[in-house]
Parts: structure tokens; sequence; C-alpha cells
């Protein structure tokens, strides 16, 4: 909606009618147009037109991994067998929830890995696939994993969801090697939700 309303300059009508001596004593009407924009993209520097990312507004890429032996891992997401995995790709997201289901409860190691070595980073391929990712802090200059957690307690058949803040903003080819460390087979269910 387009707002109208008036300001005020501090010269004369006499000096808005051209007359340059003349004194400055009172004001004379400035019309100001507001109207809200809304900024859904930009242009690049190649002039290509890109949209700004919005989170995903449910999880999604869920996957079933059955009776995982107890030290087994399994590669998340991943899609149904004879099709190539999807793997996440937060360009533009900041933050990740991940979502797990078992049918036994206890403890299971998350850690983010490369994707599959079948699609390409960026422009490069083939990369060393399900290692673990690294990185380094700005008050740490070593190379460290950007996530691991080798006892995300997990309640038998609920979902369990764990954020992840902002640790894997913009990495491609994300995917989650779990592990099951809880003492006894089970199945694990996966989803995942990416946030601006």
């Amino acid at each position: 909606m387009v707002e109208k309303r008036e300001a005020f300059a501090p010269w004369s009508l006499t000096r808005k009618a051209g007359v340059q001596s003349a004194t400055v004593n009172s004001d004379i009407e400035v019309p100001q147009n507001i109207q809200p924009t809304l900024s859904t993209g930009f242009v690049d520097e190649d002039g290509d037109w890109k949209g700004l990312k919005s989170s995903d507004e449910q999880f999604n890429n869920f996957g079933n991994d059955e009776a995982i032996a107890n030290g087994a891992t399994i590669l998340a997401p991943q899609s149904v067998t004879g099709n190539p995995p999807w793997v996440l790709d937060m360009t533009g997201f900041r933050s990740i929830y991940i979502a797990l289901k078992v049918t036994n409860g206890g403890n299971y190691g998350v850690t983010a890995v490369m994707g599959p070595n079948d699609f390409s980073f960026a422009n490069i391929a083939p990369i060393a696939p399900a290692r673990n990712l690294k990185g380094a802090d700005p008050l740490d200059p070593s190379l460290e994993n950007i996530f691991l957690d080798s006892a995300v307690d997990c309640q038998s058949d609920q979902w369990n969801i764990v954020l992840i803040k902002e640790r894997l903003s913009n990495q491609k080819l994300l995917q989650f090697k779990i592990t099951n460390s809880s003492g006894g087979e089970s199945d694990i269910e996966t989803a995942f939700m990416r946030l601006v």
C-alpha cells in the first residue's frame, strides 16, 4: 500500500519561485511517497536471477533402514535402491533438523560426512565419499570434525529430533553416518528439515 505524506523544507516560497536573495523564513511542501518492497532474490555477477531460499516447511527425504546390528552404520539420506541417492544440499541454509526413529532405544552416533562420489561437489568429481567433514574454527585454525556426536540418546518408537545450528551451513553433498550404539539390533528411520 502506497502512503503519501507531506514534509517541509526550510526555504521560503519566494526562493522556491527563483528569487535567490529571498530570506529563508517559511517552509515549502515536499511530497514523499512511501511504498513497501519485497525482495525475492537478486541478479548475480553473471546476470542470472537467484531466488532467496526459504526454510523447509516439513521434514522430507524419509529413509528406513531395517535390522541394523549394534555397531553397524548407515548413511542417510539416501533414496530407494536402484536410484541415485538424494543428498542434502545446504547451499543457502544455515541449520538443519535431523529426526531419528529407532526400534531399540539407546545411544546412536551421528556424524556429518561427505556425500556419495557419483555426484559432483560444485564442479569437481569424484569426491572422497562418507568421509568426516572437516573445517577450521576462526579461533582455532586446526582442522576438526564439523559435526560428530557419538551418543545421541534416542527413545524407541518415537521421533527424536536434533537441531544442528549453523555448523553445516552451505555444505554441499551432505550426508550423515548414523551408528547404532544401542546395544542391540534396531530399525532406523530418518528425516531432515533445512532452515534458513
